[in-house]
């Protein structure tokens, strides 16, 4: 949808804003129409005396979030995630484990939620069970996300959403069952199904111009899409150098460590 052109800061320009429904996501962009129709401009507010990506880093919410990596790495990569995604899936297993090996000592990764319900009906279910987890356990979180994003088939060959609930349900409670934690506590948070969370995590997205998944944000500079690792490997050196670290990859020792702490 289109707004009624109104007045701009600009001489001979009007503003207008246009709205993008992809099944309920909605985004929202601000253009300048010239006074004559002929031209469309698209236009970006930015205050020139903050940096933009830090700004953004500030929208996001990590609060308690499970981090692999370094927990006070001054380059931090929050994606957000859709564990239903194909495309979530290939980003994953790019990221984990390898590059995780390669940058864990000087790189955070979080994941934040963002099922994509209206085409992954069973996303919003497989996050807040893995917010269940991740609620008492880091490794668990992880443990649970690695092994759906390698077993999307699990899922999906049960018939009917119901069916798919239940794997996921069991799945979860399997996983935990190899980390400590309290069944029973998580067994009610299973049950309950409270995703007001995970809906405060896709508003957030939105908010951000996050339409699609995977979204990954490395220290606020948006990175759409699956890339490959060696697209990755050249955006996060060039983040390292901007915080003013190396790029030259480890020794064997630091890098990949699972990250049960919580993001503060």
């Amino acid at each position: 949808t289109i707004s009624a052109p109104h007045s701009s800061d600009f001489p001979n320009y009007d503003a207008l804003t246009v709205t993008f429904d992809d099944q309920g996501h909605k985004q929202h962009y601000d253009f300048l129409l010239s006074k004559d129709q002929k031209m469309l401009m698209r236009m970006t507010k930015m205050d020139l005396g903050q940096d933009p990506y830090a700004e953004v880093m500030k929208k996001i919410d990590v609060k308690g979030r499970p981090i692999r990596g370094n927990p006070n790495a001054k380059v931090v990569v929050v994606n957000y995630d859709d564990f239903q995604c194909p495309y979530c899936s290939h980003a994953h297993q790019t990221l984990f484990p390898q590059l995780l090996k390669e940058y864990g000592d000087r790189i955070a990764f979080i994941y934040k939620d963002f099922p994509l319900s209206e085409i992954h009906p069973w996303a919003i279910h497989a996050a807040v069970d893995a917010d269940c987890l991740a609620s008492q356990s880091g490794d668990a979180y992880w443990d649970f996300a690695d092994y759906i994003h390698a077993h999307r088939d699990v899922v999906n060959s049960e018939k009917g959403l119901g069916n798919q609930f239940t794997a996921l349900d069991r799945i979860t409670i399997d996983e935990a069952g190899k980390f400590k934690v309290d069944k029973d506590k998580l067994q009610a948070c299973v049950k309950a199904q409270d995703d007001r969370a995970v809906k405060e995590s896709v508003k957030e997205g939105e908010a951000l111009d996050v339409s699609g998944t995977p979204a990954m944000f490395v220290n606020g500079q948006l990175v759409d899409g699956a890339r490959p690792a060696a697209e990755l490997r050249e955006i996060f050196d060039s983040a390292l150098k901007q915080a003013g670290l190396s790029a030259t990859a480890p020794t064997a020792a630091a890098a990949g460590t699972s990250g049960s702490n919580p993001a503060r």
